[in-house]
């Protein structure tokens, strides 16, 4: 097949902390996409100190990569001063650019922040030319097309926007059920607003049905023994899909995910970015590879998978009505840090493994390495035959060599997890 002139897309990964930044980056993230402890729409992620910030943005830039920051929570007049305080300490920072949602903070960015590019986040329900267009004129360099999108959609937006307005656009990870991600269910049922970071996905949860003139009296509606799951929708994944992306115009292939873990970053980010410059060499290498891609996202947590809007509205095939849970195909053990000079390295151990056991090194290339555990030493040298608590600080030693970032993983008989 005759080789692909088109353009590399940017691939933009979430980073829940630095430690996910770090291996985002590793795994060929261009670009990644932060929140710091307020004014961002995931209020239960880990999250960005001030020095974590600085820290990360120093990582990504000392690398050639971008940090983008969210600042897209729908504020009320209350929030108004702490964002104006908070943009004023990014602007000292320097990310790369700023993710809003609401005219008032884009408003205060553009005087607060005027070296820093503003990104429309898909909050602020951009799906039509004119939205894309209104936005440019006040200035911002980039928008997050809704969800709610087609494929078609999007190229038309391409066609009738000006060349220098950037798109982005979900690739890969959960949808929402409500338009653009605009829910007031967490609200309503917990006081918890989802529109200021505090969402607790009750789209997830079972739901039954209740006749209006026998009040208390609940009645089950069954697809199964588990129940029914009115508004529990599928993951996005198009990775089978790579060339109608490119050929849409869109910009950058935003992944959602920043409640993920490390290993779910690295799993994804690698996938993507091989998968993308596979495709730029030649499609039929993609093709070829394309059952290994899929694999490789089916090893991580995840729900059913879809193609969400892109090929037209999702009907009842894109729902998930019998249950809300997870698909697991791996634990995540660990990140590997500094190597020593005995070929060990030193890692913060996230699940328990054993001296022994077989393990998977995720290399950046693709391979997944099997490896032996030979050692597992305690920070002070104690010799042990497990690492059975969380968080512990450990040296270890494989029959593989390690390099700094490397995830670790085991794979599992594929499993299901509550969501």
């Amino acid at each position: 097949m005759a080789q692909i002139k088109a353009k590399a897309p940017e691939l933009l990964l979430p980073a829940s902390c630095l430690e996910v930044l770090k291996v985002a980056v590793h795994y060929g993230a261009d670009a990644v996409y932060i929140g710091g402890n307020e004014f961002g729409l995931r209020a239960k992620a880990k999250n960005f100190s001030p020095e974590e910030m600085q820290e990360g943005i120093t990582f990504c830039h000392e690398r050639g990569k971008k940090v983008y920051v969210t600042v897209n929570i729908l504020a009320h007049n209350a929030d108004m001063e702490g964002v104006r305080a908070y943009l004023k300490e990014l602007r000292a920072w320097k990310p790369d650019g700023l993710i809003i949602a609401d005219p008032g903070i884009f408003t205060l960015a553009k005087e607060l922040c005027p070296e820093i590019d503003l990104h429309i986040s898909t909050q602020a329900n951009n799906t039509n030319y004119e939205t894309f267009r209104f936005w440019h004129q006040l200035g911002a360099k980039r928008v997050v097309s809704a969800r709610e999108l087609s494929l078609a959609e999007i190229k038309e937006l391409r066609d009738k926007i000006p060349p220098a307005l950037e798109i982005e656009t979900f690739v890969h990870g959960a949808m929402c059920i409500s338009y653009s991600g605009r829910c007031l269910l967490s609200n309503y049922f917990t006081g918890r607003d989802a529109n200021h970071g505090e969402c607790t996905h009750p789209c997830r949860w079972n739901y039954t049905v209740m006749e209006e003139s026998r009040p208390g009296e609940y009645l089950p509606v069954y697809e199964n023994e588990r129940g029914t799951f009115l508004f529990n929708s599928r993951d996005l994944n198009m990775i089978g899909y790579l060339p109608e992306l490119i050929e849409a115009g869109i910009d950058s292939f935003k992944i959602e995910g920043r409640m993920k873990t490390a290993l779910y970053v690295a799993i994804v980010a690698r996938t993507y970015r091989n998968a993308i410059e596979d495709y730029l060499a030649s499609e039929e290498r993609y093709r070829n590879n394309l059952p290994r891609y899929e694999e490789e996202l089916c090893s991580c947590t995840h729900r059913p998978y879809g193609t969400g809007f892109f090929f037209g509205k999702p009907d009842a095939s894109s729902q998930i009505y019998t249950e809300s849970t997870y698909e697991k195909g791996a634990t995540y053990l660990g990140m590997a840090g500094a190597c020593r000079e005995d070929g060990s390295f030193v890692m913060e151990q996230k699940n328990k493994f054993c001296v022994g056991e077989t393990v998977e090194i995720l290399k950046t290339d693709g391979r997944n390495l099997h490896a032996k555990v030979k050692r597992i030493c305690a920070e002070d040298g104690t010799e042990m035959t497990s690492a059975p608590h969380a968080k512990q600080i450990l040296q270890v030693t494989l029959d593989q060599k390690t390099e700094p970032c490397d995830v670790l993983r085991r794979k599992e008989e594929k499993e299901k997890q509550d969501g």
